[in-house]
């Protein structure tokens, strides 16, 4: 009887010729496959960072790469000992973010990526990023906080539909009218307090329970892919309107500036780059009037900054820029006013607008091609104040080909953007594909808003594995966490999702799109466009403060990669790297 490999051929696959495994030009074929597949891998975005792997960092995303293989065998395997089933689910990797929450967060790979360096946060929505649970809390822990609504909340219905408000108010009205009944007149400022205790289902906790549910996503929202974008931007857009209410008064927005700061940190981040609407009143402590500017926002926000870095939880935070917003809906009046409030605040406090954006629903509000004479305006009276904001635009966050939401990317490039917000539908541009890598422009992708959102059922058919393959430079980012049910600030459960979708990614891929976010941060708020594109191509070798924050960013991730090491000893090999 043949040994080895020859043992296992059949005497009819030998009676029909079948060609076997060993044969000198099956070989030749697989080595062939072998180096195209290479070639390709060769042109990836982050194919220069695995290149410029160290001995100990290979080890490390080698090792992380058996518990992701391991996590494959177990965590998602319904009815295994550690992981009982859970009924009309089925469990598998890179699943629908809404459904994976529970069962990712007990996972080795969560724990190790909750302790990597991740740098900066480069697209998210400050408006979004506050614990609903701990704003309710502090509404009904500071005096004068008073809620309106647009109707009487007498029904079910009526409480899941009618819009919301919280403010501060030094007079809130002395009628007694219930905002529960139908003899509530739309407007009226009532005690925040008073509401929650006469709240009809439960009281004050039943009342908190119900601004939680008004304010975030449900799993059910985001699973209903059925009802359309427009359906879930509806319920979005409320959120915001409630959440953003909550800590427009001083004292709240100082207690959730520390809150936000000290999660982020606490994430492994060490930059923000938050974006805003500045729409909403914001009143200084005990004030009988709100602010008719947002300079009292920002004179606070730059306060609370400081007073954090000067903690001990604060050391190794680099800081935060605002990406000063307008809303898209914005007619042609409007969207002016707004931009002069931008260009004195700007003036004002220089060091915290790093740029300019508009937001909103791109399907439901104006193109930046309708928008073209208002932003050729604005940049020529930047240039009249003495100021530089450069543009940071969403664009291609739709499901359109060629429509004019989708064109949306065409204009972005063409007016200058540094960066993309979501870039979603930029995988059917190739043209625009290149360009984007010609100028060094960044993609901030953010998948689980993605998802969450409808543009894509979960982050296996997200498109950002295809922007990575055609060497486009990508960060990953949370864009709206607490009214995406995340839980928590961070970027630990977008680079889970990501680390668990997409098998081409492993820590090393993670390791290049947090390198990414340092590289393209806004460290230097007055940069023009010559000094960031030499910034963004000389990195970690150039000068100045963005070349010494990768370089810190770098000695970090070394660090990490070590911890995993010693860590998880017992998944390393014999042959790995060390």
């Amino acid at each position: 009887m043949a040994s080895g490999a020859e043992s296992d051929v059949s005497d009819w696959e030998l009676e029909e010729g079948l060609p076997q495994l060993t044969d000198p030009f099956i070989q030749k074929y697989y080595e062939g496959r072998g180096a195209l597949i290479e070639q390709e891998k060769s042109q990836r975005s982050d194919n220069s960072f695995r290149q410029s792997l160290t001995p100990l960092a290979a080890t490390a995303c080698a090792i992380v790469s058996r518990i992701r293989a391991e996590e494959h065998q177990t965590l998602w395997i319904d009815g295994h000992v550690s992981y009982p089933p859970v009924p009309g689910i089925n469990h598998y990797p890179g699943m629908m973010f809404a459904l994976a929450k529970p069962r990712l967060e007990q996972s080795k790979t969560y724990q190790i990526l909750r302790k990597m360096p991740k740098g900066a946060l480069l697209h998210a929505h400050m408006d979004a990023m506050i614990d609903p649970d701990f704003l309710v809390d502090q509404v009904l822990a500071t005096e004068g906080m008073v809620i309106q609504a647009s109707q009487g909340l007498n029904t079910a219905e009526a409480r899941e539909q009618a819009s919301v408000t919280f403010e501060y108010s030094r007079s809130p009205d002395s009628s007694n009218s219930s905002i529960w009944s139908t003899s509530y007149r739309a407007g009226q400022l009532v005690p925040a307090t008073v509401a929650a205790d006469s709240f009809p289902s439960g009281g004050r906790e039943g009342f908190k329970a119900w601004i939680v549910s008004r304010s975030t996503l449900t799993p059910e929202d985001s699973l209903n892919h059925h009802h359309g974008i427009d359906a879930i931007w509806a319920k979005f857009t409320s959120c915001f309107m409630i959440l953003g209410s909550m800590f427009r008064y001083e004292p709240i927005l100082r207690a959730s500036l520390q809150r936000l700061f000290r999660q982020l940190r606490d994430d492994g981040l060490q930059w923000a780059d938050l974006r805003m609407a500045f729409v909403a009143k914001y009143w200084k402590e005990g004030q009988k009037k709100p602010d008719e500017g947002q300079e009292a926002l920002f004179q606070a926000f730059g306060e609370e900054l400081g007073n954090f870095q000067a903690t001990e939880e604060g050391k190794g935070w680099w800081g935060c820029r605002f990406i000063w917003t307008t809303l898209r809906i914005y007619g042609k009046k409007e969207m002016v006013n707004h931009m002069k409030q931008c260009i004195a605040v700007k003036k004002a406090f220089p060091h915290l607008i790093a740029g300019y954006d508009l937001v909103g629903q791109e399907d439901g509000g104006r193109t930046l091609a309708d928008l073209t004479p208002e932003l050729f305006w604005f940049k020529k009276k930047c240039m009249e104040e003495g100021v530089n904001i450069p543009f940071f635009f969403h664009a291609g966050e739709c499901l359109g080909d060629g429509d004019e939401t989708d064109q949306n990317l065409f204009d972005a490039i063409l007016l200058g953007t540094r960066r993309i917000g979501h870039g979603f539908s930029l995988y059917k541009h190739p043209l625009l594909i290149d360009l984007v890598k010609q100028k060094k422009i960044l993609i901030e992708a953010c998948p689980i808003s993605n998802e969450m959102l409808r543009l894509t059922s979960s982050i296996k058919s997200h498109p950002l594995p295809a922007l990575l393959a055609r060497g486009v430079s990508v960060a990953l980012c949370n864009d709206d966490p607490a009214i995406l049910g995340v839980g928590r600030n961070g970027l630990t459960h977008d680079f889970w999702q990501a680390l668990q979708g997409w098998e081409n990614l492993g820590l090393e891929g993670l390791g290049s799109l947090a390198e990414n976010s340092v590289r393209y941060a806004t460290f230097e708020a007055d940069q023009d466009n010559k000094e960031w594109s030499k910034d963004i191509r000389d990195g970690k070798y150039g000068e100045g403060v963005r070349a010494a924050r990768m370089r810190e960013w770098t000695a970090q991730w070394n660090e990490f990669c070590q911890w995993i090491i010693m860590e998880y000893a017992e998944y390393a090999e014999d042959d790995d790297e060390a």
